[in-house]
């Protein structure tokens, strides 16, 4: 018998009605196989807009609608947190206020996550502007290994595409408070706990590259950022010594070369490592 499905959908001042709406729609109303609940973490006070916005989504929705509002931001990984603790069933799915998903996205996740699974993403497709308009395309490593192999050198999941089982995900912490990278250490501690993970190469979600998508992946704060997690890493012992150098080399060079290199580095060696 089919699992009950919770679908995480943080939004905080920053995001738009209109993209929200899309997002939404296309993860629930447009889904061959819908979510049983959806979890709206509103992470701080919104305009007038957004709130009507929401509130228009909650009222429309096919599924129930839960909707925990944050009285201060308090970041992304936080307000995850919050949101997986009103979350009534073990699968849940993430999904941004900005992306898109493909109608049979969750026909493909679930029966992966059913059969045994505790973490299984997806590819996206990267478009600016217009969904049809397609500039990039992020294909995860599918093999186990190969995802635990890659994790020691760069995330090997796409967070919007993620559907986890969230008692995992709380056994091991949840995201914590670890701005710009709780995703990719939430995914280290599960593997090091032995999670079951996987990945569908195929594109299951629209992803929304705005100006300045790699320009916001540089700089002293990405940086600083970086450093912590690959020092966290060591601590934990997720990554050798030898992994840690040449992560803080690679990774934390690639946080300063300018934004046309970088760029360039992600397609080439970042977002396609192996061995």
């Amino acid at each position: 018998m089919p699992e009950g499905l919770s679908l995480l959908l943080p939004v905080w001042a920053g995001d738009r009605p209109d993209f929200l709406a899309e997002a939404f729609r296309s993860t629930v109303d447009g889904q061959t196989r819908r979510p049983d609940q959806v979890v709206i973490v509103r992470d701080g006070p919104v305009d007038a807009a957004l709130a009507a916005r929401i509130a228009e989504l909650t009222a429309e929705s096919p599924v129930p609608v839960d909707v925990v509002a944050l009285e201060h931001n308090v970041g992304l990984g936080p307000a995850l947190d919050a949101g997986l603790a009103a979350c009534r069933h073990d699968i849940v799915a993430r999904m941004d206020a900005d992306d898109i998903s493909l109608p049979h996205r969750f026909a493909v996740q679930l029966p992966i996550i059913e059969s045994g699974v505790d973490l299984v993403g997806s590819g996206l497709l990267e478009f600016a502007d217009e969904p049809d308009r397609v500039v990039g395309t992020r294909t995860p490593p599918t093999d186990p290994e190969d995802i635990r192999v890659r994790a020691r050198f760069a995330d090997p999941f796409n967070h919007p595409t993620v559907v986890y089982r969230g008692e995992l995900v709380r056994a091991v912490g949840g995201y914590t408070d670890f701005a710009l990278m709780e995703d990719y250490l939430l995914w280290a501690k599960m593997l090091l706990t032995g999670a079951r993970v996987a990945n569908v190469a195929e594109p299951l979600v629209l992803y929304r590259v705005g100006a300045g998508a790699y320009a916001r992946r540089g700089g002293l704060g990405q940086l600083r950022a970086e450093l912590a997690l690959q020092r966290r890493f060591r601590r934990m012992r997720f990554t050798s010594r030898r992994e840690y150098a040449r992560n803080v080399v690679v990774r934390g060079g690639y946080r300063l070369v300018p934004e046309r290199i970088r760029r360039m580095a992600y397609r080439k060696v970042v977002a396609t490592y192996s061995r």
